[in-house]
């Protein structure tokens, strides 16, 4: 089983579109959605979801009011300021560190398992799908990515599917790192813009890090061929192999809007160069 994570260093680089159009040409695939922050690999799948599982990532105190004497060194030793003056806990604040209760003399605070999220197995039209959301403001991402990835390879493994894709988040933080460790091959998403540029260079450095080898996909190329240039030059510096540049193009966007990824809606030149790019990875794919 051999699994690919699709990752950029910045939001906003087209790598989900991408995924999504990898999924109509991958055959005997499971996908994974680990962008858990901002999941949005359901609105293009609109899969059907046969398992919900709570997620707890970081703990939360709880104060018991009867057995609390109002010693008020939970208080003083709280460095997010999420117990008020009063002994009350402002939860949105508590970051589950423990404290409170190791500084508690009458042992009137524990902590409790927080609900943080959910964990999702679906069934989708292009194959299975593990998927997550994180509730608003709550932290651990990085394990509920690890949550997600397991479910997948649950997945590949009772399915007998040969492959999993893994749709990353953007950044180089902890869910990222969580998205790409035991992996057998990275693609990056970039666009030629400095931001772009930039960011490419960290997730790279990233990949190196980690052993993981990696490969390029220049995403609306046309938009700055200039940029496009200086990207093509620092990964031919590097070794780095482009597999793709990809022209902008606005069905790109007409797809979305349809829940269509853009090998559904449309067979045009972007979905052509998509098709081409998908033979260089699956080449890949097979060395690793």
């Amino acid at each position: 089983m051999k699994q690919l994570t699709v990752i950029s260093g910045k939001g906003g680089t087209g790598k989900t579109s991408i995924t999504a159009a990898l999924a109509s040409l991958a055959k005997n695939a499971v996908f994974a959605d680990c962008d858990v922050d901002a999941a949005d690999l359901h609105l293009i799948f609109t899969p059907e979801i046969k398992q919900t599982m709570g997620f707890h990532g970081l703990k939360i105190a709880a104060i018991d009011k009867e057995t609390c004497i109002d010693c008020k060194k939970c208080f003083e030793s709280c460095a997010f300021d999420a117990i008020t003056e009063d002994i009350s806990l402002i939860k949105e604040a508590c970051e589950g560190c423990g404290v409170c209760a190791y500084v508690c003399p009458v042992d009137a605070i524990r902590m409790i398992e927080r609900d943080s999220g959910y964990a999702y197995i679906s069934e989708s039209r292009f194959g299975p799908l593990a998927h997550a959301a994180l509730k608003t403001a709550e932290e651990a991402s990085g394990k509920l990515v690890t949550v997600v990835r397991e479910n997948a390879k649950k997945l590949a493994e009772e399915k007998k599917r040969d492959l999993i894709i893994i749709d990353g988040p953007p950044g180089i933080g902890c869910p990222v790192i969580a998205s790409l460790t035991g992996v057998d091959l990275v693609l990056v998403v970039t666009e030629p813009t400095l931001s772009g540029i930039h960011d490419l260079e960290r997730i790279l450095d990233m990949a190196h890090h980690f052993g993981i080898p990696a490969f390029v996909c220049i995403n609306k190329y046309d938009v700055n061929v200039d940029n496009t240039k200086k990207i093509e030059r620092f990964c031919n510096e590097k070794s780095i192999v482009v597999v793709g540049k990809l022209p902008y193009d606005i069905v790109m966007t007409k797809a979305m809007i349809n829940q269509k990824n853009i090998i559904e809606f449309s067979d045009g030149k972007l979905s052509h160069e998509i098709r081409e790019m998908w033979d260089k990875i699956q080449e890949m794919i097979g060395k690793a």
